[in-house]
């Protein structure tokens, strides 16, 4: 079954199965997204910065693949403004109200991957406008999605309302503050040195989720909320 991959560098492999009980959960919901509409849906997955968001997009998409489905994957990491116009806006990297705000570009995500994804759109998806490590603009890497596509995106602050109409599915995951901050550092010490890591995710996420978890109460949006504490053991609270 056809798999549409992001360009972006800003990625990672699938993840082995983790427990049965995981694969359980995740085949159950690729059944209820797939039986509910035979035309193409757009799927995100919200929750804190390293919540696992990307690892459970890639499962998801490959229990869908399973049903029959085919898939696109994307990251709304790859929808951010262009640095310049990102520092106009008062993006930087220490504040979190400037991450929040300013760093992604709502109009090129919607135009060029979520309304053409969608089941009236014109099947000419963008899955990267722009690399987040490099710069590249990609906007120009156009795939075909097919009428029966399910569109799987994972990336934070993704029930805002400059996306939120857009969206056939909404999944959140739970992960406490404090668990997401220790596997963040974890993550993105190899990247950014330990005291850099801890900076961003202390300094700028975590400010930025509490205002997104204030403004938006994402977890009363999802249609499916999922506590990801334990990876082995995924709870479905609804």
């Amino acid at each position: 079954m056809s798999s549409f991959e992001s360009v972006s560098t800003w990625s990672q492999p699938e993840p082995a199965p983790a427990s049965v009980r995981r694969s359980r959960l995740v085949a159950e919901l690729a059944g209820r997204i797939v039986a509910s509409s035979p035309g193409r849906l757009r799927v995100v997955i919200d929750g804190r910065t390293a919540a696992g968001k990307t690892s459970f997009g890639h499962e998801l998409a490959s229990a869908v693949r399973l049903l029959g489905r085919p898939t696109l994957r994307a990251s709304l990491d790859d929808f951010k403004n262009p640095w310049p116009e990102a520092f106009r806006l008062g993006y930087d990297r220490t504040s979190g109200p400037g991450f929040y705000r300013n760093a992604w570009d709502f109009t090129a995500a919607r135009e060029l991957l979520l309304t053409p994804a969608g089941p009236g759109g014109s099947g000419a998806v963008v899955l990267c406008a722009r690399d987040p490590h490099t710069g590249t603009d990609h906007s120009s890497v156009v795939v075909r999605a097919p009428e029966d596509a399910v569109l799987v995106v994972d990336g934070v602050f993704a029930f805002r309302p400059e996306y939120d109409e857009f969206w056939d599915h909404r999944i959140w995951l739970e992960v406490g503050a404090e668990i997401a901050i220790q596997r963040g550092i974890a993550r993105d010490t190899g990247l950014e040195g330990l005291e850099e890591a801890t900076r961003l995710h202390r300094d700028r996420y975590l400010p930025a989720e509490e205002i997104y978890l204030a403004e938006i109460r994402p977890a009363e949006r999802a249609d499916f909320v999922i506590d990801n504490t334990d990876f082995a053991n995924p709870v479905r609270w609804r």
